[in-house]
């Protein structure tokens, strides 16, 4: 079992994650940097640990990520549905625990796109009457 690779990808508005799942010491490294120091907010690097908390498997794996696009809170999400995804790849049986707590669903909130003739996507100038 050791040296088996589990690899899946995670997506969110307009974040990619690529999540290596190894068996392990629970090492855990995005963007060859310790989780902390990439994700500096708490409640990022909390969403980031959440499948691994639902199924406790906290310390079992090695995790390495590379993410790209989007902003930091984006990113969280596309390696959130990274991680779930690998650990269904590692041990089928989790799949329920990570189902029900909504860890399997892609997020499709999307930006919406600026229309033309306008400020923004719904913003508006300044309507006068006369």
């Amino acid at each position: 079992m050791k040296g088996t690779n589990y690899d899946a990808t995670g997506r969110r508005k307009n974040s990619i994650a690529n999540v290596r799942l190894t068996p392990g010491s629970g090492t855990f490294e995005v963007n060859k940097k310790d989780v902390l120091d990439y994700f500096r907010r708490e409640t990022l690097k909390m969403v980031v640990e959440q499948p691994l908390e639902a199924t406790e498997s906290l310390g079992k794996y090695d995790i390495k990520a590379s993410v790209k696009g989007g902003g930091l809170s984006g990113q969280a999400g596309a390696l959130l549905l990274g991680i779930s995804r690998a650990l269904i790849k590692a041990d089928e049986n989790l799949r329920p625990i990570l189902r029900k707590n909504g860890f399997l669903t892609r997020d499709p909130r999307m930006v919406e796109r600026k229309k033309y003739g306008q400020p923004g996507a719904r913003k508006r100038f300044q309507f006068s009457k006369r």
